[in-house]
């Protein structure tokens, strides 16, 4: 049993630096805006790293492509940004266009092509799959299922809202309570989203994420509070309703990596919606997770109450605290 306690204290500290120095890994972004039958203009945004540091990936087109014009760059935001216009005889449709140096990162990138007439092709590169053909003729399907995976990607990145799911699976009792209380979280998490994203609501980024660390922290004092035998807190009694409220917080916080992504415009609704899917496939499997791994536990020879219990509650707080004080700073 001591050896079992032993293994649960290594693995929650592991668990407790891997979250506390986990940051959401941000795509880069590729838009190629056709101007002319065989001329397009490059938009080329990698994540920076540091003040004077960006990824060692670059755009390969293929052979006949020459440049316009030299590109121009900039470091905004966290980003490192080109933009140059190409030309190739022909034009690119039916082309190969890939990003050298992906297969070494653990990033993706989002590619757009927008042609004259307005319709847009939306492509997910992966490292093993850093490259993709040109289409004469964008499918929908191409924006529903590139922003179906950036949604699963982005709710299992986010490590703060995966957090803030774990301590109501911790929190609450019964299958039909936690279905309840996931379903308010996952509604109110949307509007927020969609009214964020077409611009309807307009809330500054930052207090956003330092009120998404402290809804994390409120939960993760409710959860101790309740194994001390304490009265039970507003979470405990209304949990749906309190996974409501932060769950508009939340949703800002997708709506702000869905900007820094932008939309197709001449498809939001699709790639709006499904980026909301795949956010809620992510935290779906993400709960699935957990509770086969809790059914698991129950079948150890673990004391119910016990400081092994209260390992995962206190270290939810830590972090989410470590995160509050960041993120205080960062005003």
């Amino acid at each position: 049993m001591r050896k079992l306690y032993c293994w649960l204290v290594l693995l929650g500290g592991l668990l407790l630096a891997g979250v506390t120095s986990a940051h959401e890994v941000r795509p880069a972004y590729l838009e190629l805006r056709q101007v002319a039958g065989d001329t397009y203009d490059v938009l080329w945004k990698v994540p920076a790293r540091g003040d004077d540091l960006r990824l060692g990936i670059y755009v390969r087109f293929p052979d006949g492509t020459e440049a316009v014009s030299e590109p121009a760059a900039v470091l905004d935001g966290g980003a490192y940004i080109e933009s140059w216009r190409v030309r190739r005889e022909g034009g690119l449709a039916g082309q190969r266009v890939g990003i050298a140096g992906l297969p070494a990162t653990r990033i993706d990138v989002l590619v757009r092509v927008i042609g004259e007439g307005g319709a847009t092709q939306t492509e997910r590169l992966l490292p093993d799959n850093p490259g993709f053909v040109v289409a004469s003729t964008p499918s929908a399907w191409g924006v529903a299922s590139s922003y179906l995976g950036l949604g699963v990607e982005h709710i299992l990145l986010g490590v703060d809202h995966l957090l803030f799911v774990l301590t109501l699976v911790l929190l609450v009792t019964g299958w039909k309570r936690l279905l309840g209380t996931i379903t308010a979280f996952t509604l109110s998490h949307s509007l927020t989203l969609v009214a964020a994203t077409l611009g309807l609501l307009q809330v500054p980024g930052p207090p956003v994420e330092a009120c998404i660390a402290l809804s994390i922290a409120f939960v993760a004092a409710e959860i101790v509070r309740g194994r001390q035998g304490g009265a039970p807190g507003l979470t405990a009694r209304a949990p749906w309703l309190v996974a409501f409220a932060f769950g508009l917080l939340h949703g800002l916080g997708f709506a702000g990596a869905l900007a820094d992504l932008g939309l197709p415009q001449q498809a939001i609704p699709l790639a709006l919606l499904f980026f909301n899917l795949g956010v809620e496939l992510g935290q779906l499997a993400f709960i699935a997770v957990v509770l086969s791994f809790m059914a698991g536990l129950r079948r150890l020879p673990l004391p119910a109450t016990g400081w092994g219990w209260r390992l995962a509650p206190y270290s939810i707080g830590a972090v989410s605290m470590f995160w509050l004080l960041e993120r205080l700073a960062a005003f």
